[in-house]
């Protein structure tokens, strides 16, 4: 994976430079756009339009796809992304010119192959003639985990009973990925909007962390070796390895009640996407009807400053939020339920060992501390802040 400051990835073993923008450096403001339509691949092309493609996929690029395959199930059931709508984003990433363009795959409830054929994904693959990579499977390269609230440092192995190398946090500190990762300039992930039994929701970030850990030698639903142990804590240590450049997620359907395979779906029309995958997820788990606080993976990447959790800080283009949690809503649960109808709500971060109500500052705000523990008051010019504090409930 290319070891650079693109996206917001936070401190990590591949290099001091492979973090988002600092506070205070007069960075542009990540951004996500939200459209509605009953076609998702129209949804799909307005989504893109609003997003400065072209300056975080420059041409001659290693991009690599992520599309979500969970198992073979149709995609009418909201477990995994339509093949015409896989051919859309695509055809759109062909148009950045990248030198080689990889749609990958690691499925975790069927064989990747049997998803391939049964979805009528083959056909894809063989109408746009890009290269297809089963990530199941070698050649392999290994990986060094981060420890959970370390900021991306490495995670401390010990030996579990098999042997295995585990970090303290029960996840394997150390991972076998295929070599793919090595060749990748650019990762963009591809799902559907959907609660999940574990996870709480399953969107970008979880696509991505469950997709590489290769069912050859975790077994399927990839649970042999230990992510399943700790997912949250997993999937944020995935978070760093794997940045995102592009996320898009879909809820044309999405799935309701649980999942990721045999919840409810519905036909909803709204598709989110973006250049920050915190940013994005954040916005599908409002959509779901959770703010971010509320899933563990999340909570823990905004605590240390990887991407943007405050919607507030975000460029939010398109098919405004309120607007969209409504739609959503209205097509998922017959009514309306809008969390941001008034306003769009503040992130609280509570300190360790705090008081649940103690706000602690972002990575964008004046004073903002690295520790993810330590508290901070916000100064002149962040007074809204607290005044959203002392508003919210």
């Amino acid at each position: 994976m290319r070891k650079d400051s693109r996206g917001p990835a936070g401190p990590g073993e591949w290099g001091s430079t492979a973090r988002g923008p600092e506070p205070g450096d007069g960075a542009a403001r990540p951004v996500v756009a939200i459209a509605r339509n009953d076609d998702e691949g129209t949804a799909i092309r307005e989504v893109l339009g609003h997003l400065p493609l072209r300056s975080v996929l420059p041409p001659g690029e290693v991009v690599v796809l992520v599309p979500n395959w969970v198992n073979a199930n149709p995609p009418e059931t909201g477990a995994v992304v339509g093949p015409r709508s896989l051919w859309v984003v695509i055809e759109e990433l062909k148009r950045l010119r990248p030198r080689r363009l990889v749609v990958a795959a690691g499925s975790g409830g069927d064989p990747t192959s049997k998803v391939f054929r049964e979805v009528g994904y083959d056909r894809v693959i063989a109408e746009t003639g890009v290269e297809f990579v089963d990530l199941n499977y070698g050649p392999y390269t290994e990986i060094e985990l981060p420890v959970p609230g370390g900021g991306g440092r490495r995670a401390r192995p010990r030996a579990n009973e098999e042997g295995h190398g585990r970090s303290v946090f029960g996840f394997p500190s150390r991972l076998k990925v295929n070599r793919l990762y090595d060749e990748a300039d650019a990762l963009v992930s591809y799902t559907v909007i959907k609660v999940h039994e574990e996870a709480v929701v399953s969107l970008g970030l979880k696509n991505v962390a469950l997709s590489w850990p290769p069912a050859e030698l975790h077994g399927y639903p990839k649970a042999g070796l230990g992510i399943h142990e700790d997912l949250h804590a997993f999937i944020a240590a995935m978070a760093y390895r794997f940045p995102i450049t592009l996320s898009l997620v879909s809820g044309c359907p999405a799935m309701i009640g649980t999942g990721p395979t045999i919840g409810k779906a519905v036909q909803t029309g709204v598709v989110v996407g973006g250049t920050d995958p915190v940013a994005v997820d954040v916005v599908g788990a409002r959509l779901l009807g959770f703010r971010p606080q509320a899933v563990g993976y999340l909570h823990q990447l905004i605590r240390e400053g990887y991407g943007e959790g405050d919607l507030r800080r975000v460029d939010l283009r398109g098919f405004s939020l309120h607007e969209a949690e409504a739609a959503f809503s209205r097509a998922a649960y017959g009514t309306e339920i809008v969390l941001d109808r008034e306003r769009i709500l503040p992130v609280h971060i509570p300190a360790d060992g705090g008081s649940a109500g103690v706000e602690v500052c972002l990575p964008s705000c004046p004073g903002y501390s690295t520790s993810p523990f330590t508290a901070t008051t916000t100064v002149a010019g962040e007074a809204s802040v607290q005044e959203e504090k002392r508003k919210s409930p």
